[in-house]
């Protein structure tokens, strides 16, 4: 029995000569969650609206939720858009309720489960407010709420951390997880790579519209091979780069993520570091989403 909630076979998608999707492939089994990565332009929110029907592909073929789409099935999905948008006069609470009638909630019970969800969230001073009188950081939580209160069995969530505090990025990180663990599939872009890399069980990375990389994580970086350090420390590292058996290294002031073209070098390294910084933590590691992110980005545009 297939178990994937979406399938994409194909796509494309061209605007004024230009194609901006070309024969995008990718499936969502159930309860997962996949990371849709690459940088702006890449194609990632042309491909979430032509699985919402908001675009119409040029060709290809989506089935989701096991058929084509319909307008029935919105119901059954919870949507995040990139550019977010609200009534601005309609009152906080209000506002939950009518957006979760449209998708066949009673009112007694989106009214109630609203309330959870604005306390949860800490906005539950605000429920009598005007959306016009919310911050942005606020109006970006509302939204997510209003995306998830009907319990929808996929969520699409485009960009779903974009204006958040680290500690709301925190509390949506975990809501995320909720509904994996409810059987909720999950599909979402973001440029937070630490927060993606938590969370996905597996990705799809498009540049140009195309796709370079897709499969379980695990997987993806198990390719690329244990020939990385990370490295925590104080003092100047811009020797580190040109060592000779340093393949690559990506600096964030104190820490760094060093790629070896061979792992035997690491004892050499760990010898040259110590002689010229003070080192707060050694550690062999796998590539992070990050470098995987940024290679394949790089390689992208030599092509």
């Amino acid at each position: 029995m297939n178990d994937n909630v979406l399938m994409l076979n194909e796509l494309v998608k061209d605007f004024n000569g230009k194609r901006a999707v070309d024969r995008i492939s990718m499936s969502l089994a159930k309860g997962q969650i996949l990371g849709l990565l690459g940088p702006n332009g890449a194609g990632k929110t042309t491909t979430i609206r032509m699985v919402l029907n908001i675009i119409i592909p040029d060709s290809g073929t989506i089935e989701i939720l096991g058929q084509k789409f319909s307008e029935k099935m919105k119901d059954r999905i919870g949507y995040l858009p990139e550019e977010r948008g609200l009534y601005r006069k309609l009152k906080v609470l209000d506002t939950l309720c009518f957006l979760a009638e449209l998708k066949g909630m009673k009112t007694s019970v989106s009214r109630e489960r609203g309330r959870e969800m604005l306390k949860r969230f800490d906005l539950d001073a605000y429920e009598n407010k005007k959306v016009e009188e919310l911050s942005k950081g606020m109006a970006q939580k509302l939204q997510f709420i209003a995306t998830i209160l009907h319990s929808p069995e996929l969520l699409i969530l485009d960009e779903p951390f974009a204006g958040l505090d680290p500690v709301n990025i925190e509390l949506v990180k975990d809501i995320i997880l909720e509904k994996k663990r409810e059987g909720v599939s999950v599909i979402f872009s973001t440029h937070l790579m630490d927060y993606a890399e938590k969370i996905v069980d597996s990705l799809v990375m498009i540049n140009n519209g195309r796709k370079v990389l897709d499969g379980r994580l695990a997987d993806i970086k198990s390719r690329y091979g244990k020939k990385f350090v990370h490295i925590e420390y104080a003092g100047d590292a811009g020797f580190v780069a040109k060592l000779p058996y340093v393949k690559s290294a990506k600096d964030y002031g104190r820490e760094m993520e060093i790629e070896l073209d061979n792992i035997a070098a690491k004892d050499r390294l760990l010898r040259d570091l110590m002689a010229k910084l003070t080192l707060d933590a050694f550690q062999l590691s796998e590539p992070s989403l990050q470098h995987i992110f940024l290679r394949n980005v790089q390689e992208g545009e030599k092509a």
